[in-house]
């Protein structure tokens, strides 16, 4: 009879701290008594953990704000922001930001800076990177321990290598080993829908829900799934390029090669076409002109018709053969009329099948807006060295 390996006592310390620590990040402050019913451990293990914890300076206690309940109130249990502290980056086409993010989400400080085609090149994009790095954390009196990075394109999770981002004109990009060498520490790239997606789920409009599509329209369009409560990544990451499921196989053509993909009618340059302003306009002016057309609904409907049909059909086959419970909408799309978007959430629960059976798919905007990406790219940092805090 082969016996069944048993965990040493320093291993289950390891793991009781980390899913501690974790839930303080994800959670925020906690009781001891409500940590222990999350983690099914008793008082005196949980009492051991918050000790270690406080006296390494990785949590601290205080004493909850005044409120109506009789009696002498639990201490709350707070992760430090500054005991561990990521490098969280999100590049997009037009544009990079990128922060130091504290244990517990808390963003200590932040930088951003716009991208032109003699900027975009990856050597380029790397550099400005670790040299905008540097000062915000002197400043920050701070060392981020990892790295993470959203960026709109096909990539290797193992290592962080760009197979393909054409939006940034960039293909087979080792960003991942680069930005480690550079930076020092361990840099996890990942799809910025993706990220976008986990980012929700963990502290967004997504809490507690499952079974999740985020989509995104920037210039591109970009999916990330959340299934069972796991992202869904496909073969060694490469998954969630929704932008590029064919809608209209005789329409325009994709720089990918094919013809009609979802993005050619949804992005960026299909919002440009519907408010009659100039394809290559910048962002600001069309947010500005869905601002003022979320006043008229009638006018809103008129212009945005076409779109959200297109919007519409996509989100359709996504519900049909993902059934998700949700499905968030980020970036762009964020930026639609009330008035379209019920019209469209209304449309998708009629024509998907799979939406009918559910009793109806909900469809929500982000909660987290521009920072999504950001913040996904932080918890994938995290992910790397929770245990290790």
């Amino acid at each position: 009879m082969t016996s069944t390996p048993v965990a040493r006592p320093d291993e289950v310390r390891r793991y009781n701290r980390a899913s501690l620590l974790r839930l303080l990040h994800l959670g925020g402050p906690s009781t001891r008594a409500e940590l222990a019913t999350e983690l099914g451990l008793n008082r005196s293990t949980i009492k051991a953990l918050v000790d270690g914890l406080a006296e390494s300076g990785v949590v601290a206690e205080r004493v909850p704000r005044p409120g109506r309940q009789a009696g002498r109130p639990s201490l709350l249990v707070l992760p430090q922001p500054e005991a561990a502290v990521v490098l969280a980056v999100d590049i997009q086409v037009e544009h990079v930001a990128l922060a130091l993010v504290g244990l517990g989400g808390e963003i200590l400080g932040r930088n951003s800076w716009k991208l032109h085609s003699r900027t975009r090149a990856p050597g380029e994009v790397l550099t400005r990177i670790v040299e905008s790095t540097a000062p915000l954390a002197a400043d920050l009196g701070v060392r981020p321990v990892a790295c993470g990075v959203s960026v709109p394109g096909v990539v290797r999770r193992l290592d962080g290598h760009v197979h393909e981002a054409p939006n940034l004109r960039w293909s087979d990009v080792a960003l991942g080993e680069r930005l480690s060498a550079a930076l020092g520490v361990r840099a996890v790239v990942g799809n910025d829908a993706e990220l976008g997606a986990l980012a929700e789920h963990l502290r967004g409009a997504a809490r507690e829900v499952d079974d999740v599509v985020f989509v995104s329209a920037d210039i591109g369009v970009g999916g990330g799934v959340i299934a069972q409560g796991t992202a869904l990544r496909g073969t060694t990451g490469y998954v969630g390029e929704l932008g590029h499921m064919v809608v209209r196989p005789q329409g325009r053509e994709c720089y990918c090669g094919s013809r009609g993909c979802w993005e050619t009618e949804v992005g960026e340059a299909a919002f440009c076409r519907a408010l009659g302003l100039p394809e290559d306009s910048p962002r600001g002016a069309v947010v500005v002109e869905l601002r003022t057309l979320a006043a008229d609904p009638d006018a809103a409907r008129r212009r945005l018709g076409e779109l959200a049909e297109w919007l519409t059909l996509g989100l359709v086959n996504v519900v049909n053969v993902l059934g998700p419970e949700l499905v968030v909408l980020g970036d762009l799309f964020t930026g639609l009329p009330d008035a379209v978007l019920k019209d469209v959430v209304s449309r998708v629960r009629q024509r998907s099948m799979v939406s009918r059976a559910m009793g109806g798919v909900r469809v929500e905007r982000s909660a987290l807006g521009r920072d999504a990406k950001l913040l996904g790219a932080a918890e994938v940092a995290f992910e790397e060295i929770m245990d290790t805090v």
